[in-house]
């Protein structure tokens, strides 16, 4: 781990002042806490980025950059988990969270207490649409005695925060759309809203809003028109469709929102981070380069109605996977002599943006890392200044950032007495490219459940940048649009962040190293090695007087067997830190990078059933959680997997979904020559493996999306 700092020039520091005395004497404060709905009280952490504004800021500072390297761990709480993603919440003394499979559990604050689990029996009722993402959810919400879950098979569940009993099931998801949602619900006003994903698969995107007390739907916003001759939901989707073109609705059109929504109270708005196109390839729906709204946007709508007020659009005419679905901040910042309400993102294009929340005008937007799709953003425009042969129409175009961004769903945070904005980064670039072959990939199959991306899309990294690659922790100042300092990591899609007026921000990552350091000058005070893979964010909280640190640990859908965490063999847990703390972690395996393939010499293997498996692997996902025929943290290695050896054992369990408890999903709609053709594939790579070449199935493979 390499850190860099960035000296801050006495001019700067007197700038600083004199912009926190003009937030002082313009605004009533800068990070407000919540009140009603976000039961903001100043002690627990009641929602997904505590409280509305989604800063992830904590005023606690009983644990502070003073005395953090005594902190220690409290105690641990071991879980039959496969993936942990989520944002913990606390309210009075209780750990509420999500685990991957959409398990609710809640845990004694101060002893790491079971209290209770509920399980909602995922995808029993339609294993095949299991496929439709891999096994996570990124968290809960409470209000008035209930905690609510957004299950990846549509349902919303409110489970009393007390017994873990269901108070009421509600289904968010249209029927039939091929959606499915891995997001955290948010709570405003007594509703509860959230997205939907599966733009890849097909999917138009929605927000859905219930009434939080009964799970009666209130109101849906799509974010991207339908089919015209159907009509349209609203004028908004009347003007969204003059910027599409060809017959887009028959591939979904995508838009989704998966993850970043945020209440604006003070506007009483909520803002939308929309995703990428679907497919990717805008021949399908943006013929004459067109904008396609609300692609990659952000957008605000009433909170009460959900009728359109606004919006900006980050990428028009996406064709990378861009979207803007990660948290959105909000905040008072000084910008341009006068205090602003804004709303502050980094979404995945490598920009970090500050818009206006009144009217959605863009104030101000600068690279955050390496980007070589556009020289800036023109705020007179709006509109991205790009460059030549970005599209890749004439010729592949290697492009920076890659499909999964320099920022992705891990949160950032906001620290409002050091007026910086904590990011984790990611590097590296993605070879994009037209083909016949993977056109044909958007059309064939017509209503089968499988992947339509439409162009060959494999990651690269530059053998001369030590960067590329992996991550960092970039503290940005979003004022000046300037790096302040950052930490420099051996690996990419490390965890989100949080912050607190101790002076201090936290971050987990790849390695399963959780850091401390001083939010100011990013000096590393403290570090604990959880000895898992890191991708969720830690919490803060206080019970009885007492500092908590909370996270959960395990790798998640987005890390895994690159850093030995495999499937099976180490545990996921829920661990608490407090100071003065001597508690030990359980024995717990070390990272563990072996391959212990099952292979029988005397099977003869056709090449040609080993392509078209391959093409089956990746079309159908598999490659979503067995990786690309290598070790992973979500599902077993295929090439090690008894089932997977046995011809027979391995039809039966594609055709019957017999082990969809565990999250895997049902392939009947695989013929007998197909799933052949898929056996034969996992056999080569067991054969490529006993020889010694691990890399054989992953080699001129096209990546699949996977968070």
């Amino acid at each position: 781990m390499v850190q860099r700092k960035l000296g801050v020039s006495w001019r700067a520091q007197a700038t600083t002042l004199v912009m926190a005395a003009i937030i002082s004497a313009c605004s009533s404060s800068v990070s407000r806490i919540a009140t009603s709905d976000d039961i903001g009280a100043r002690d627990n952490w009641p929602g997904h980025g505590r409280d509305s504004d989604e800063q992830r800021f904590s005023p606690l500072q009983q644990i502070n950059a003073g005395n953090v390297d005594k902190l220690g761990l409290a105690w641990s709480l071991d879980l039959d988990e496969v993936s942990l993603e989520a944002t913990p919440i606390e309210v009075d003394g209780v750990i509420y969270f999500s685990g991957g499979r959409g398990f609710v559990y809640a845990v004694d604050a101060i002893s790491g207490k079971l209290l209770w689990q509920y399980d909602p029996e995922l995808n029993k009722d339609n294993p095949r649409e299991a496929r439709l993402t891999m096994n996570i959810n990124r968290g809960v919400a409470y209000w008035d005695g209930k905690v609510y879950i957004a299950l990846k098979d549509g349902r919303m569940v409110a489970v009393n925060a007390k017994t873990g009993e269901p108070v009421w099931i509600s289904r968010f998801l249209r029927a039939g759309d091929l959606s499915t949602s891995t997001g955290a619900p948010r709570i405003f006003n007594g509703k509860i809203i959230i997205g939907n994903s599966g733009a890849e698969f097909g999917a138009r995107g929605y927000v859905t809003t219930l009434d939080a007390q009964t799970g009666k739907m209130l109101w849906r916003f799509f974010t991207v028109p339908g089919d015209p001759a159907k009509g349209f939901e609203n004028d908004a989707m009347a003007m969204a469709a003059k910027t599409w073109s060809g017959e887009w609705w028959k591939y979904g059109g995508g838009g989704t929102p998966w993850n970043g929504i945020s209440f604006d109270r003070e506007f009483n708005q909520i803002l939308i981070g929309t995703g990428n196109g679907g497919p990717w390839n805008g021949k399908f729906r943006s013929q004459g380069n067109k904008a396609n709204l609300f692609l990659a946007s952000v957008v605000a709508v009433d909170a009460d109605s959900g009728q359109y007020k606004w919006h900006y659009q980050y990428n028009p005419n996406d064709v990378w996977d861009r979207k803007a679905t990660s948290d959105i901040i909000l905040a008072d910042l000084p910008i341009g002599g006068q205090v602003r309400k804004v709303m502050m993102q980094a979404p995945s294009n490598g920009f970090f943006y500050i818009i206006d929340r009144q009217d959605g005008k863009l104030l101000s937007a600068e690279k955050i890392g390496k980007v070589n799709w556009a020289d800036r953003i023109d705020l007179k425009s709006g509109l991205p200044v790009e460059r030549a042969g970005i599209r890749y129409e004439d010729a592949p175009f290697t492009i920076y950032p890659n499909d999964f961004g320099a920022h992705n769903w891990q949160a950032s945070s906001y620290n409002p007495n050091t007026g910086l904005v904590y990011i984790p980064y990611m590097q590296g670039g993605m070879t994009y490219s037209h083909t016949k072959e993977a056109e044909q990939q958007v059309t064939e199959d017509p209503g089968r459940m499988r992947v339509r991306i439409g162009v060959d899309a494999a990651r690269y990294n530059d053998p001369n940048d030590p960067l590329d690659g992996k991550g960092s922790l970039l503290a940005w100042d979003p004022v000046a649009q300037k790096l302040r300092w950052r930490v420099d990591y051996p690996t990419s899609k490390n965890a989100g962040t949080m912050t607190t007026a101790g002076n201090l921000v936290f971050q987990g990552n790849n390695q399963g190293l959780l850091y401390a350091y001083d939010a100011t000058n990013g000096q590393r005070l403290w570090t604990f090695d959880t000895k898992l893979g890191i991708a969720a964010p830690p919490i803060t909280f206080s019970v009885k007087g007492k500092q908590y640190i909370s996270l959960l640990v395990g790798a998640g859908g987005t890390t895994g067997g690159q850093q030995g965490w495999k499937y099976g063999v180490h545990p996921r847990r829920l661990l608490t830190f407090a100071l003065d703390a001597k508690g030990k972690l359980p024995s717990t395996p070390a990272p563990d990078f072996s391959i212990n393939p099952l292979d029988d010499p005397s099977i003869p293997i056709d090449p040609r059933k080993v392509e078209r498996g391959q093409k089956i692997f990746y079309g159908f996902m598999c490659s979503m959680c067995h990786s690309d025929l290598a070790p992973s943290a979500l599902a077993p290695d295929l090439r090690e997997s008894a089932i997977a050896f046995d011809r027979d054992a391995f039809k039966d369990l594609l055709r019957h979904g017999t082990l969809i408890s565990r999250g895997m999903p049902q392939y009947d709609d695989l013929t007998d020559a197909e799933m052949d053709d898929l056996y034969y594939f996992i056999r080569e790579g067991a054969r490529q493996a006993t020889n010694g070449d691990t890399d054989a199935a992953q080699k001129g493979q096209s990546r699949t999306p996977g968070y």
